[in-house]
Formats: C-alpha cells, sequence, structure tokens
C-alpha cells in the first residue's frame, strides 16, 4: 500500500509542487493550507508523514508540531524560508524530525523522507544498535568498536546511546542535556561538548572526522541513520 504524505504550507505553488515530486515517486499526496486544518487531517486519519511548513497564516508551524506531538508520533519534517539556528532549535525541541530550508532540492527531501519513514518503520526499543564496526548493546550496557570493549562513564554510556537509539535524528543540545544531566543543565552547552569530544575519543577512529558522533552546528548532535 502507497504510503501517505500530508503537505501543509499556504503557498498553493509549493503544494502543487509538492504534490507532483511525490506522486511521481508512487506517495498518495494530501494537502493542507493551515495549521487547523493540518492537526484536522492527522487527528482524523493519520498520514505516514508531514511536511510541515512554519509560517502558516492561522498559527506558526511549531506551534502545529508541539500540538501534534501530545497525542502523535507521525514523523514531521519542517520546509521553511526561516535558516537562523534559533527557529531550526525550537521545532526540533517542539518534536520536529528533520528541518531543511527553502529553497531546497527535491532529491534531498526524498532522501530526507525516505530516513524519517525507516526510522519510523524499525521496532522500539531494538537491543542491539550496530553502525559500521561501532555496536552498542543497550541490554548489557556494552560497547564494542572494532570487536574490543570501550569503557565508558555512565554519563559517556548515556549520552552514546540516547544518540544511537534516535539514530538519524538531530537532537538539539537541550534535548540532549534535559535527557542524560537533567533539566538545570539545559543551558550547559560547553559542558556537552566536552562529553562529547571524550566520547569521540573513545570510539572514532579521527575524532577531527568524526563517523558515530555527527555536529549539526549551532544546533546539536545526531547519530547517523543505518547504512
Amino acid at each position: 500500500m502507497a504510503q501517505r504524505i500530508l503537505v501543509v504550507d499556504d503557498e498553493p505553488q509549493i503544494r502543487r509542487a509538492l504534490r507532483a515530486a511525490l506522486h511521481a515517486e508512487g506517495y498518495v499526496v494530501e494537502l493542507a493550507e493551515n495549521g487547523a486544518e493540518a492537526l484536522d487531517r492527522v487527528a482524523g486519519e493519520p498520514p505516514d508523514l508531514v511536511i510541515l511548513d512554519l509560517g502558516l497564516p492561522d498559527m506558526d508551524g511549531a506551534d502545529v508540531c508541539a500540538r501534534l506531538r501530545a497525542w502523535s508520533q507521525v514523523p514531521v519534517i519542517v520546509l521553511s524560508v526561516r535558516e537562523a539556528e534559533r527557529e531550526k532549535v525550537r521545532a526540533l525541541d517542539l518534536g520536529a524530525d528533520d528541518y531543511l530550508v527553502k529553497p531546497f532540492g527535491i532529491s534531498e527531501l526524498l532522501a530526507r523522507i525516505r530516513a524519517s519513514l525507516r526510522r519510523a518503520r524499525e521496532e522500539v526499543g531494538q537491543p542491539v544498535v550496530r553502525h559500521r564496526d561501532l555496536t552498542i548493546d543497550l541490554a548489557r550496557h556494552r560497547v564494542l568498536c572494532g570487536g574490543e570493549e570501550v569503557h565508558l562513564t555512565p554519563t559517556e554510556y548515556e549520552l552514546l546511546a540516547y544518540l544511537a537509539t534516535h539514530r538519524g535524528k538531530v537532537l538539539t543540545h537541550q534535548m540532549i542535556l534535559h535527557r542524560v544531566w537533567g533539566p538545570e543543565y539545559e543551558g550547559e552547552v560547553q559542558y556537552l561538548r566536552v562529553f562529547v569530544s571524550q566520547l569521540r575519543r573513545k570510539i572514532e577512529a579521527d575524532p577531527r572526522e568524526p563517523r558515530f558522533l555527527l555536529t549539526e552546528l549551532g544546533v546539536g548532535y545526531r547519530f547517523p541513520d543505518p547504512e
């Protein structure tokens, strides 16, 4: 069965262009031109993925995302002309799965859609995460790199496990600090950078060219999608 994508944008030309491009890839495409209509459509018949503009006429797209996250885990990819880091951070903090700045390439958007849909299909709570020569055994709290066990502190392990269990998704500094250290640490970005640097020295072949702990400049970090 074809997967359904809801496109939420107040610009008719953007809606038409995305509908044509996604339809050509075999997706069933539905359209909404404002936040209220988008929320109604997701509540009535949930799509497999939502493409969401931030500049909607009735409410901010980030607020639409926050309201969706109160009762739905549908993947959300934000498309917006807003390129300021604070806008990306806010959307991601409120539950968006990915963020693309307009204008964007359709091939890049399609790749992000495929990655988001693949993550949504993956079984939640997989006991082992593998990427290249790195293995994270979540059940046993063990990390192997190149077949050799890596000794991590409890905090380093918690940081790595949090990123790895959300692989492919950009996690903001605030999200990571809240989850690993607690809400009182949400502003301690430099503290997080120190731990990421320590962790890279233990699991990366070249910490200056990381393969596992990828930096999203000004926003946060990401563990790569499975290859």
